[in-house]
């Protein structure tokens, strides 16, 4: 093992690490590894919930970290666990989670919370196998992403989780749960898929297109899209649609977004 010498935190890299026994305790209760499931996580930390899935009976386990200042921390999980385990260097950004093989297909995860977005596009982007996501995030970002229409909070990613499955929060967590002890409020985001639609995630259309819808919140959705494709009859295509002129992006559910986009992509 690594000699470990005193480990500072990096802000930049958002280290909270979970600390509470119980709420880790929880979360593999609700992921529930089966002896068949292969797993993914992301942000291995210190170690404290790779540790915790290993105890379960999942098949394999890929953990990922970017620190290699938290090495004296993982270095003995691969020696004690060589046939199911894989410690993985790297940033989760710039990975191409399809290659891994086996495939994950459960993600359970305290993710860095200055990632979350992005790291889930990247996610629903390269991880077709996974069909389970269990995520610590900050309770802000999955307020976001459960969001219903016609809420402030509502935005791109939302959209699209809303379309290919369901997103709940299962369980708030306080900031003492945390070393060191964060200034936001956290919570246990579950995100179950479905088959369809999984290929939106990888659209560039439908990623430009909300993306755009939603650029520029003040302005009416229609005058966002057709700076976003001045080549389609937005007007029209809104009147078949029954969507108002005066409608503005977070207003739409995500069938209408659907809607809008097989019409607009023709």
């Amino acid at each position: 093992m690594v000699e470990r010498k005193p480990f500072r935190h990096k802000k930049s890299l958002g280290q909270n690490f979970l600390a509470d026994r119980n709420i880790l305790r929880k979360i593999v209760e609700r992921a529930a590894p089966a002896p068949g499931d292969v797993l993914l996580e992301v942000g291995a930390g210190q170690g404290v919930l790779t540790r915790e899935l290993l105890a379960s009976p999942c098949a394999f386990l890929y953990s990922m970290e970017i620190d290699r200042g938290l090495e004296p921390f993982l270095s003995d999980i691969p020696l004690l666990h060589p046939a199911r385990f894989r410690l993985i260097w790297g940033d989760a950004l710039e990975a191409d989670f399809s290659l891994l093989s086996p495939a994950p297909d459960k993600v359970v995860a305290n993710i860095p919370y200055n990632i979350t977005t992005p790291l889930l596009w990247k996610l629903l982007e390269t991880l077709p196998s996974a069909a389970y996501f269990l995520l610590m995030v900050q309770k802000e970002a999955a307020d976001r992403m459960i969001a219903p229409p016609a809420t402030k909070e509502r935005y791109p990613l939302g959209v699209t989780l809303e379309l290919t499955g369901s997103v709940r929060n299962v369980l708030n967590v306080p900031p003492t749960a945390f070393r060191p002890v964060p200034a936001v409020n956290s919570c246990l985001l579950e995100i179950s898929l479905g088959k369809e639609h999984r290929e939106l995630a990888t659209d560039v259309f439908w990623r430009g297109m909300l993306r755009s819808g939603f650029a520029q919140r003040r302005k009416k959705l229609l005058k966002n899209l057709k700076a976003f494709r001045d080549d389609v009859p937005w007007p029209e295509v809104f009147a078949d649609l029954g969507i108002g002129e005066n409608s503005r992006a977070e207003e739409l559910s995500g069938e209408k977004w659907l809607a809008l986009y097989r019409r607009a992509k023709k």
